[in-house]
């Protein structure tokens, strides 16, 4: 059994965008646009009308191999930061947790950090596709939702 410290269960990536906040956290928090910017081309499809509005919401997502996962909404401040826990429909989320943080740079410009943190991950089974997300396939999705943003911004 390999053993990790917490900092290597912590990914982290950032990128200024040249867009408003407002317009960056609508393609996060609107679970239907997720698919067309994800880095990790894990995300196939979401219904549409889930946007997210508040802690406790739950969007369900589809992967790319077909499976429905439900995501509890853990963090949410409108226009600022949103974090969500995937689990398996029904199930406990198993303790990985995927956080979108926006600081606004003035109006046209926005500082986005994307983490993905599995420390609380303990399902064994899990960690090597934990361990597959990584620095470059977050800063992936981070170049994807800018190329959506800042075309929509323009």
């Amino acid at each position: 059994m390999t053993s990790s410290t917490d900092s290597d269960r912590v990914v982290v990536a950032g990128r200024d965008i040249a867009a408003a906040a407002d317009r960056i956290f609508e393609l996060i928090a609107d679970p239907s646009l997720q698919p067309s910017w994800d880095g990790n081309d894990n995300l196939s499809e979401a219904p549409v009308n889930q946007r997210v509005h508040a802690v406790g919401d739950v969007f369900l997502m589809t992967t790319t191999k077909g499976n429905v996962r439900e995501n509890h909404v853990v963090e949410f401040v409108e226009g600022r930061c949103i974090a969500w826990k995937p689990a398996e429909p029904g199930q406990d989320a198993p303790g990985h947790l995927w956080r979108w943080d926006l600081e606004p740079i003035d109006s046209a410009q926005t500082r986005v950090t994307h983490t993905y943190d599995w420390t609380r991950l303990t399902d064994e089974r899990r960690f090597p596709r934990a361990r597959a997300t990584t620095t470059e396939s977050l800063r992936a999705s981070l170049d994807r939702l800018a190329a959506l943003a800042e075309r929509s911004a323009t």
